[in-house]
C-alpha cells in the first residue's frame, strides 16, 4: 500500500498521488541503474555467485518501472 501511516496520508503531507508515483518511479530507475552498475563490476567469483540473480532483479525492476511510468502517463 502506498500510504505511509507513520507520516500521514499523501494528502496530509500535501502530495498528490501523481507526484508520489513520479517520485517512486525515479527511485526505481535509480535503483535499477545501481543494480546494473553492480552487475557490471562483479568479479568472476561474484558473478558465479550473484550474477544471474542480480540480472533478474535488474530486469524485474525495469519492468516495474516501465509499468509505473505508463500508469502515471496514462492518467495525466
Amino acid at each position: 500500500m502506498l500510504g505511509d501511516h507513520e507520516h500521514g496520508t499523501l494528502h496530509e503531507r500535501g502530495m498528490s498521488v501523481d507526484a508520489e508515483l513520479t517520485a517512486v518511479s525515479s527511485t526505481l530507475a535509480e535503483l535499477t541503474q545501481r543494480v546494473g552498475r553492480l552487475v557490471s563490476q562483479l568479479t568472476p567469483a561474484e558473478d558465479d555467485r550473484y550474477g544471474a540473480g542480480l540480472l533478474e532483479v535488474e530486469r524485474t525492476l525495469g519492468v516495474a518501472n516501465r509499468r509505473l511510468e505508463r500508469l502515471v502517463s496514462n492518467h495525466r
